[in-house]
């Protein structure tokens, strides 16, 4: 009799133990909406349509590696559901898509929505909701200001840190020029053109004899590049997205314009810009670049863009091989997972931001060699590191060293 019992309690011991220990794993586990023992919900808005619907692949692209990360088993047990609406790169149309994503379909995070005026549209809301708009594609200097919008990160390097790099790279080759500037009329356009005017300082005034907006409502910006040639400029700064940035090498061609020309980093897509511009058309211009460039033969047998082809074969056959926003995609959504892996069964959305702000030279696939990852509860800015490049028959060569932009928060 006597030794039952004492089996009994024994058992009845460990019952106990496994109750708490079972009890102190739940405690460990904490969720805001969006995150479940099964799922992360992340929520994206992209221009699937519009005047930048050629940026939508990045959309796709990250589709398609979270489908890649789900089917190796997800990030620490649970499925990422990733739901991606267009805005059409239309700001009141971004601001609907943001509040059906964090009010009717509860998403942890909205992560790298599309554009500098969408982005600007709901920065004021997702902080005020505490909800993260983490990683936001675009490079506007305003997203690394962790004291004022705490919940909202960019990603790649910042738009005045690049026209800083042109900027000393044109003092130091040709001091005496006449530059010319275009420029989309929104915080994008002006955020470029400060990093410039900064970057030239006190010779801004009298280096820059022309500028000329658009608005992306514009058809065609013909008429803008005939100006800018007639005033006499020999550089060219060009501050525009895909669609127009093809129309301005074109028309510069078409009336025999050929200044030193400057191209803005997102717009150097050799299909969504190069290509319908016409390769002849581009020779020699300059733009900068932090991803490695697939159609660069010196990557050829590189493990990242190896890695990368396998990745496309199985889960985006159909993507054109030569958009760099593909490789942005699939770079940006690997820092994402990266993140939440980081979180481990903490998926709070302070918790989401906490680690996103705490990433140590960390290494992605598909960045240059030299360029990591790096963050603080101080600083937003996770790239800040570029090398220029000029294209060179159908393809962008990589010149000079990895430099950094100094631009603070």
């Amino acid at each position: 009799m006597h030794s039952i019992h004492v089996r009994a309690a024994a058992f009845s011991a460990a019952l106990l133990l496994a109750a708490t220990v079972s009890t102190a794993a739940l405690a460990q586990k904490k969720y805001d909406p969006g995150a479940t023992d099964t799922e992360i919900k992340i929520g994206n808005i992209m221009p699937y349509s519009g005047p930048a619907s050629s940026y939508s692949v990045i959309g796709k692209t990250e589709a398609a590696y979270f489908n890649k990360i789900n089917a190796e088993g997800g990030i620490n047990g649970r499925k990422i559901n990733f739901i991606s609406n267009d805005d059409g790169y239309s700001p009141p149309k971004t601001v609907e898509q943001a509040r059906k994503l964090v009010e009717s379909d509860e998403v942890l995070l909205i992560f790298n929505s599309l554009g500098t005026p969408p982005n600007s549209a709901i920065q004021k809301y997702m902080n005020t909701k505490k909800v993260p708009q983490l990683f936001v594609a675009t490079g506007a200097t305003k997203w690394n200001d962790p004291k004022d919008f705490p919940w909202t990160m960019g990603w790649q390097p910042s738009y005045q840190s690049e026209t800083q790099i042109y900027a000393k790279y044109i003092l130091k080759n040709t001091p005496n020029a006449k530059i010319a500037v275009l420029y989309q009329n929104d915080d994008y356009g002006k955020d470029y053109l400060k990093g410039l005017k900064d970057g030239l300082g006190s010779k801004a005034a009298s280096m820059i004899v022309a500028e000329e907006s658009y608005e992306t409502t514009e058809p065609t910006i013909d008429s803008h590049i005939v100006n800018l040639k007639a005033s006499g400029a020999d550089v060219f700064v060009d501050i525009s997205i895909p669609k127009f940035a093809a129309q301005a090498i074109k028309k510069a061609a078409e009336i025999g314009w050929k200044p030193a020309h400057f191209l803005n980093s997102v717009s150097s897509s050799i299909s969504a810009t190069i290509h319908p511009a016409g390769f002849d058309n581009a020779q020699g211009i300059i733009s900068s670049a932090y991803l490695k460039d697939p159609t660069d033969p010196q990557w050829k047998d590189d493990p990242d863009i190896k890695a990368w082809n396998a990745f496309l074969d199985k889960y985006y056959p159909e993507a054109n091989r030569s958009d760099a926003f593909v490789i942005y995609g699939y770079a940006v959504a690997q820092t994402m997972v990266h993140v939440l892996k980081q979180c481990g069964d903490d998926l709070t959305r302070a918790n989401v931001m906490k680690q996103a702000a705490s990433v140590q030279d960390y290494v992605v696939a598909g960045l240059l060699p030299g360029v990591k990852i790096n963050t603080s509860p101080t600083d937003f800015a996770p790239i800040s590191q570029l090398q220029l490049q000029r294209l060179k028959g159908n393809t962008w060569e990589l010149f000079g060293d990895v430099i950094s932009g100094d631009v603070g928060g």
